[in-house]
């Protein structure tokens, strides 16, 4: 896609956003002073701006340009998003195919239906970096994980999603945004592209 290909003036990383960190770089509410921000990972930059934020408490790839003018491409529903959800309980085919067909989550503005999307079982617990915080043990009940790919972005969507069709999320990790997966990324590492898509 040529319209983002790297300039001389703009520079562009994906990060592995650990558990915990804000996707923002200034700490500008007082009463955030005590949260982590991903400015604390690595010398990025002046005018650096993570593209499409994960909260929190999610973790995996995120974007970070200092090109304003890629952002709103790869937020659009041009570009897939595919995150692996770590749910209470073991899941079943009825809420897999509820997910895929769309639920309904409260936003911002009101109630919204999502769209159609791609959603998986993985019957094999994902190699990912282990999380600062422990996901619960066995002892307080099964979970299973499930791949959620969609093409929209709403605030916790994913998180929402699962919880409509009976399955809190306890662990979301995004896995691929287009064509860039996270692979072998530890958790709070940088790599530094020459282009992001």
């Amino acid at each position: 896609m040529e319209q983002l290909k790297n300039s001389q003036q703009h520079q562009h990383f994906i990060i592995f956003k650990p558990f915990g960190y804000l996707s923002q770089f200034v700490n500008n509410q007082t009463r955030r002073k005590n949260k982590k921000m991903l400015g604390e990972l690595y010398n990025f930059p002046k005018n650096t701006m993570a593209i499409g934020r994960l909260d929190e408490t999610s973790e995996g790839l995120l974007f970070l340009t200092t090109d304003g003018k890629v952002s709103e491409f790869i937020r659009s529903s041009k570009v897939e998003k595919k995150y692996y959800a770590q749910v209470d309980g073991k899941i079943t085919s009825e809420a897999i195919e509820q997910l895929k067909n769309g639920v309904e989550i409260s936003t911002e503005t009101g109630l919204y239906f999502t769209k159609n999307c791609i959603v998986k079982k993985i019957d094999k617990t994902p190699q990912l970096p282990k999380r600062a915080k422990k996901i619960r043990d066995d002892r307080h009940g099964s979970t299973s994980w499930v791949s959620i790919t969609l093409r929209e972005g709403k605030f916790r969507q994913v998180r929402k999603m699962t919880a409509a069709v009976g399955f809190p999320t306890l662990r979301l990790v995004r896995v691929r945004i287009g064509v860039i997966h996270i692979n072998n990324m530890v958790a709070g590492e940088v790599i530094k592209l020459n282009k992001l898509i």
